[in-house]
């Protein structure tokens, strides 16, 4: 079964692969967006709980392969396993139809720093153990450029294996605006505070 909506092409191919039966058991909640692109643990977690709605009796007393394209901080994954678990399935398995996140895209795409992402301070086993999994698997980087028909060389790697293909400046990254904006915001208070003090001279 899925993880909809990002979850869906490669759970399909892997029940035509594999012959295991294709359910839809999480119903989306298409007006909730990316949960790893907010700005809050707390704000994260509520979406998590709002965005995807089982269908229990799809699951029940039932061994269960779940398929998502990703897992970034591991905060949806893990309540989708707990959610399925509760709903009765005897076991549960996670399948990520790509490999292990290990670096931030400095290029734009909104995934948080290296400390952040779950691939890259955690072992496998401690992952499957975190998310409550019975096993975990990820896509190799090899199978998914396979998976595409084209050569490696004409797609950004650098989630993944750290090779940027465009150079660039930590200093310079996507939070700029953000940190010029609160440097600005303090030197305008600092200047108001010293517009309050007392003239001496």
């Amino acid at each position: 079964m899925p993880v909809p909506d990002s979850g869906n092409c490669a759970a399909l191919g892997y029940s035509l692969e594999s012959g295991v039966p294709f359910e839809m058991a999480f119903v989306r909640n298409h007006y909730v967006g990316r949960s790893f692109l907010q700005p809050s643990q707390l704000i994260r977690d509520f979406n998590v709980r709002v965005k995807l709605n089982l269908i229990g009796e799809l699951v029940k007393g039932k061994r269960v392969i779940i398929v998502d394209d990703s897992i970034v901080r591991g905060t949806t994954c893990k309540s989708r396993v707990n959610n399925l678990k509760e709903a009765g399935a005897k076991e549960v398995h996670v399948l990520v139809s790509c490999p292990p996140h290990m670096n931030p895209c400095v290029y734009g795409i909104d995934f948080p720093d290296r400390s952040k992402l779950m691939a890259a301070n955690h072992s496998l086993d401690e992952i499957r153990k975190y998310l409550n999994a019975d096993s975990l698997a990820y896509l190799s980087q090899e199978g998914m450029v396979a998976a595409t028909g084209l050569p490696a060389g004409e797609f950004c790697m650098a989630c993944y294996d750290g090779n940027y293909p465009v150079p660039y400046d930590p200093l310079v990254d996507k939070h700029i605006i953000e940190r010029r904006r609160a440097l600005v915001e303090s030197l305008g208070e600092a200047l108001a505070k010293e517009e309050l003090q007392p003239e001496l001279l």
